[in-house]
């Protein structure tokens, strides 16, 4: 009579990796490393200081901080929970925990959303990570040619420096070879495996990327208006603090960590049983909120000390702050610094995307890592080039006019609202409640790493207000007339 390990892998697949054969970190603090690594990114480096400077600051960021304590830190330690109790990718943590609590093994839909969710933002992820490198090369070439001791762009007007985005965005190949680029950095260190690959990310990029940000949050302080940033970002008004901001913060405390999209369930697979869930959680999420406000205080000293509207959004990374650093002493030194720091940032993240899916292709087929990853890497690809192009050649097509949330949105937009509005918002719901409500009680406590009064107070949380709060999120981003949107 064959047992379970004389099956063959593809028949062993659908059960996920056998106990024992998985992967994992060399260290706890690789782990912390590498899951600051996957939180921290565009969104905290781009999101945050234009989310903060379009709602107000103080009220925004207090606000967030409070969020990200209650509902994205009790999310964050269960997808991680999943994920170590598992030791499998985001779909098979989950089908072996609902096994494991004689619940349906249909709950495994919560991974596969956040499969598909990672492997959709990488492909216009990487886009964006494109526009990083063009900024790389526009200040590495402009410090040739002008040296250190000035501010960047000697002898060109405001206005040439604002055309660069437009001519990043009027250039199609030139956008297209970008995102490869981007994707093939991402693609060479998954394919590599956790240890030498994303590991080695993790314990050299990060700690560079946080000298960066540190060393540049000191040059602002010493060059910038740094007292009036403080001021801007941690003054409490009560009477900025509208429904429309609070759910802005809380919708950046979300997006923030990463969540919803199986990166901590897959990471969390990776670490070792004798390693305190409820504690590296804590430290993972302070670090990200850290790095947010780190940002906002890198940014802005240098935005209103040469005048700048914090209010500018989007645009505040990719075409203020070029222009500040024009007036600013060192400028082309500190701005190519800069966007090599976000650059890292956005490695990290991109790292993360590709391996969720990445993990759950290996053991649901029995591939090899590298194959899976290029093959993965290839349709992200794919995706990515007609994002890349919805901003030039496909710009005016739109793919899904005919449904009210997409319409007259391209390529990019669609899948940023797609996976930001919809499948992320769904896969942490369907987290938090099955953690909350339909996973054993004892598997949960084991693993969390909590006591007492901390137990009781994160079962309250994910069992009602983490639910309630990210269907707001949800709920306004298909329907955002709820806010007056």
């Amino acid at each position: 009579m064959a047992t379970a390990t004389d099956a063959k892998p593809h028949e062993r697949s659908h059960e996920g990796p056998e106990e024992g054969s998985h992967e994992g970190w060399s260290s706890r603090s690789a782990f912390i490393l590498a899951a600051i690594g996957s939180a921290v990114g565009l969104g905290n480096m781009w999101r945050f200081p234009a989310e903060a400077g379009a709602n107000g600051g103080g009220a925004f960021v207090l606000f967030y901080i409070v969020c990200v304590i209650l509902i994205g830190l009790p999310v964050l330690l269960s997808e991680t929970l999943i994920g170590r109790h598992g030791q499998a990718s985001g779909p098979y943590s989950v089908l072996r925990m609902a096994r494991d609590s004689s619940a349906s093994g249909n709950w495994q839909i919560v991974g596969l959303i956040g499969v598909v969710s990672s492997f959709l933002v990488l492909s216009f992820y990487c886009v964006v990570g494109g526009w990083v490198l063009y900024y790389i090369g526009i200040f590495a070439a402009d410090l040739v040619h002008t040296g250190v001791a000035g501010g960047a762009f000697q002898g060109r007007g405001p206005a040439t420096i604002e055309t660069l985005l437009p001519e990043l965005f009027g250039n199609g190949l030139l956008m297209v070879a970008l995102d490869a680029l981007f994707l093939g950095a991402t693609l060479f260190f998954v394919a590599r495996g956790v240890s030498k690959g994303i590991e080695f990310v993790a314990t050299w990029i990060m700690p560079a990327f946080f000298v960066l940000i540190v060393a540049i949050t000191i040059y602002g302080a010493v060059t910038g208006a740094f007292i009036e940033a403080l001021a801007y970002l941690f003054t409490f008004e009560p009477s900025k603090l509208t429904g429309p901001v609070m759910l802005a913060a809380l919708g950046q405390a979300f997006f923030s960590l990463s969540l919803g999209m199986a990166g901590m369930i897959t990471y969390g697979s990776y670490v070792s049983k004798d390693v305190n869930l409820a504690g590296t959680s804590t430290i993972i999420a302070s670090a990200d909120t850290g790095v947010a406000l780190l940002a906002g205080l890198c940014i802005f000293p240098i935005v209103f000390t040469a005048g700048l509207a914090p209010e500018a959004g989007p645009t505040l990374m990719f075409q203020s702050l070029p222009l500040a650093f024009q007036t600013m002493p060192a400028g082309s030194l500190v701005g190519f610094l800069f966007f090599i720091m976000v650059g890292f940032a956005a490695l990290t993240s991109s790292v993360a995307l590709l391996e969720v899916p990445t993990a759950w292709l290996m053991e649901r087929f029995g591939l090899r890592r590298t194959i899976a990853s290029v093959m993965l890497a290839a349709g992200a690809l794919l995706l990515g080039v007609l994002s890349a192009l919805s901003f030039n050649t496909l710009a005016g097509s739109y793919p899904l006019t005919f449904l009210p949330l997409f319409s007259e949105q391209g390529w990019f937009d669609l899948l940023d609202t797609l996976t930001s509005k919809l499948l992320m918002p769904i896969a942490a719901i369907l987290t938090a409640v099955f953690v909350g409500w339909i996973a054993a009680p004892r598997i949960v406590d084991a693993e969390a790493g909590l006591t007492g009064g901390l137990y009781r107070f994160y079962r309250v949380l994910v069992r009602w207000v983490c639910p309630l709060a990210l269907t707001a999120i949800l709920l306004v981003g298909i329907f955002p007339s709820l806010i007056g949107g």
